[in-house]
Order: C-alpha cells, then sequence, then structure tokens
C-alpha cells in the first residue's frame, strides 16, 4: 500500500432517519429528488453510469457509480478539479443504509481526502451536514 492511500482521510456523517429504507432510497437515486437535497444531476443508479453534479456555485463534479445495492449500498466517484489552481479532490462517496426498528441508519462516508486538502476536507464535514439535513426535509415530505 502506498503512502498517499495510507494518508488519505474521511468524513463520515451517520443519521437516523424515521423512515423506511426505500424512501430514503429513491430520495438518494431519483435525479429530481437528488436535486433538491444534493445538486442538479444525471444520475442514474446503474454501475458505470457516468453524470455531473452541478453546484450552485458554478462547479461541476465528475462522477461514476461505483456499487448499486437498491436499498442497502450506493457509491459513487466525487472528482472535482478547478481549472485556475491546481486544485484537485479525487474521492468516493458511499452511502449505506441499515433498517432499524425506528427506520433507517444513514451512514455517507467520503473518502480519498489527501492531508493537504485542509480545506476540501473542512468543507465537507459542513457541507453534508447540510446536505443530510435537507436529504431529511425531502424524505419527510414523501417525495
Amino acid at each position: 500500500m502506498n503512502a498517499t492511500v495510507t494518508e488519505a482521510r474521511s468524513v463520515v456523517v451517520e443519521r437516523e432517519f424515521a423512515h423506511a429504507p426505500d424512501k430514503l432510497w429513491r430520495a438518494l437515486t431519483q435525479p429530481h429528488l437528488i436535486e433538491e437535497w444534493l445538486m442538479k444531476n444525471d444520475f442514474a443508479p446503474v454501475v458505470g453510469h457516468r453524470f455531473n453534479l452541478r453546484g450552485d456555485w458554478g462547479g461541476v463534479l465528475d462522477c461514476e457509480v461505483l456499487a448499486v445495492e437498491p436499498g442497502r449500498v450506493l457509491s459513487y466517484t466525487w472528482n472535482f478539479t478547478h481549472e485556475d489552481s491546481d486544485y484537485d479532490l479525487r474521492s468516493v462517496v458511499t452511502f449505506t443504509l441499515t433498517p432499524t426498528a425506528a427506520g433507517t441508519h444513514l451512514r455517507m462516508e467520503q473518502a480519498g481526502f489527501r492531508p493537504d486538502q485542509k480545506q476540501a476536507f473542512g468543507g465537507a464535514k459542513v457541507g453534508w451536514q447540510q446536505f443530510l439535513g435537507k436529504l431529511e426535509d425531502v424524505v419527510a415530505r414523501g417525495a
């Protein structure tokens, strides 16, 4: 194993939802719902599908679906390169859904931050809390 892999950092956010895994899965995989809590996109829950996430801030993330286990696991690359700098984030986002007595336990992990990417790492820690708060609203609305 090389040092860059060993030193990579992850942001992990875990949250309980008072909704069944299938409701959460819909919000994680339906493009119009993803847009409501995350970003505009051309997502499809198909391994190998390449898609973009387009932020309100003008940035575009290049992504590829890596794993799809309906109602259980969704994973995709989350890559962002900024032309005007040497900013280059190559990471993987994985959502893991576990049924609970009260609904669903969601674990989101974004892995692959290099030690020198402190700003991106800090931004992801804050950003994912906000994204998952919006996800909660979308699911609660019964979307």
